[in-house]
């Protein structure tokens, strides 16, 4: 039987759109509610508990719509509240970024030496070192915050030849390059957007996007599950996109994420 209900995407902000573009990549005939909590961004700056409480509101907002499956599209929201998401909604099945994305590095990677660059907070949590060695523990792990790569990707400057992202660049991924790394893993939701530039300036390196990991394992999970979309068609699809602060801007800024992909607009609502 075909399973039509929604596949439920959040994060603090909009990155995770770029898993909704993976997802629809992947599963064009899904329908998707996707909800950023930009009242509350960035969670990186909040406490555990904080970041638990709204990453726990966020899921129950979703939950007053029919879904059959949630992302947690976020790397600091997955890293920090994924198992209490799964002990206080057992009957849903919770796909987060960060495990998909460590394990198709540490089964991929050739000489075990992996690059992970997300922000601050991430890379504080210490998410994707246990991650990979769940998968591979010979595999060494180098991670490197870059803080400066959310900004510049939400004003446009991430696409090859742009000589400003590519200094910056640069400057975080030679110090990874020159510990040999061969496998590089994007872990932040903004990052994929930076994925052909990193590829432009090395080609030899096999990037993985937390965005498309996650993506690829929902739809093994669903098919399994039987739980797909017979629909096939993106035109027939239905996306409903929401935020609880500045549904305008935010509204302009997808479209950078999302292009002609984007698929309806932006409401704002209030999540308790």
């Amino acid at each position: 039987m075909s399973d039509n209900r929604y596949i439920g995407v959040f994060d603090s902000g909009i990155g995770g759109l770029t898993v909704v573009k993976s997802i629809v990549e992947c599963m064009p005939g899904e329908n998707i509610i996707y909800f950023g909590d930009t009242a509350h961004v960035p969670y990186g700056t909040r406490s555990k508990r904080q970041i638990t409480e709204y990453v726990l509101a966020d899921v129950r907002f979703l939950r007053t719509f029919d879904i059959k499956a949630v992302v947690i599209a976020c790397n600091t929201a997955d890293s920090v509240a994924k198992e209490k998401v799964r002990e206080v909604n057992p009957d849903l099945p919770v796909f987060g970024v960060v495990d998909p994305a460590s394990r198709l590095a540490a089964v991929s990677t050739k000489n075990g030496r992996i690059g992970v660059i997300a922000t601050n907070a991430t890379v504080k949590t210490g998410a994707y070192e246990r991650a990979i060695a769940k998968y591979n523990e010979d595999a060494t792990v180098f991670m490197e915050a870059c803080p400066l790569l959310v900004p510049l990707v939400e004003n446009g400057r991430f696409r090859p030849g742009d000589p400003v992202i590519e200094i910056v660049l640069k400057e975080y991924l030679e110090p990874l390059v020159e510990k040999n790394i061969d496998t590089l893993v994007l872990g932040c939701t903004h990052y994929p957007l930076l994925q052909e530039a990193i590829t432009h300036l090395y080609p030899s390196l096999n990037v993985i996007s937390s965005s498309d990991a996650a993506a690829a394992k929902m739809l093994g999970t669903l098919i399994q599950n039987g739980t797909c979309n017979e629909n096939t068609e993106a035109a027939q699809s239905e996306r409903k996109y929401f935020v609880s602060d500045d549904a305008e801007g935010v509204d302009n800024l997808a479209r950078v994420f999302m292009g002609d992909e984007l698929g309806g607009t932006f409401r704002q609502v209030d999540v308790e």
